[in-house]
């Protein structure tokens, strides 16, 4: 365990401070509730430029890639972060898939790279100092992901079946 110190500590409670905003705490809910997309082509589809998803996104990634980006150079300890960023994880977890297509298709390899190189020093710490607990989380991902799927299956069956009474009363 590395040595902390105040000014580590002051900087891990302004961070916490920001993510305190209204608007940000709106947009972190959003992504870790609803976000799922693994391409550009899909995140503009689902959640296309100009839509508040699509700004909730571009918040949360970008709240996340600065916080990693300080830990990263050293601004913060790495276990005091972790011990304290799970929020970090999930970021992580839900976007690689997205982050690797678009450093692709955006001929950019720094695309979430600080949250990358953090999030999976993470993973080897949590193996660590928590064995099992990062596949029992990323299970409940997907356990999560299949209940947003019929949600949004059982949505759009609602859709239809509403528009179909519709065309029928006309």
């Amino acid at each position: 365990m590395g040595q902390v110190t105040h000014d580590q500590a002051n900087l891990l409670l302004r961070l916490y401070e920001l993510r305190r905003e209204p608007r940000m705490r709106q947009a972190r809910e959003w992504f870790i509730r609803d976000f799922s997309a693994s391409s550009m082509e899909e995140l503009f589809k689902k959640y296309p430029p100009g839509s508040e998803e699509n700004a909730s996104f571009r918040m949360v990634t970008s709240y996340w890639e600065m916080c990693a980006g300080m830990v990263n150079r050293g601004l913060i300890d790495d276990e005091f972060f972790f011990e304290n960023g799970g929020e970090a994880w999930i970021v992580y977890h839900k976007s690689m898939e997205f982050a690797v297509s678009q450093r692709k298709g955006m001929a950019n390899p720094l695309v979430l790279k600080q949250l990358e190189d953090l999030g999976t020093r993470m993973d080897a710490w949590r193996d660590r100092t928590a064995p099992g607990f990062n596949e029992r989380i990323r299970e409940r991902f997907r356990q999560f992901a299949e209940a947003r799927e019929q949600r949004e299956k059982a949505a759009a069956k609602k859709g239809k079946a509403r528009k179909r009474g519709k065309s029928r009363k006309a």
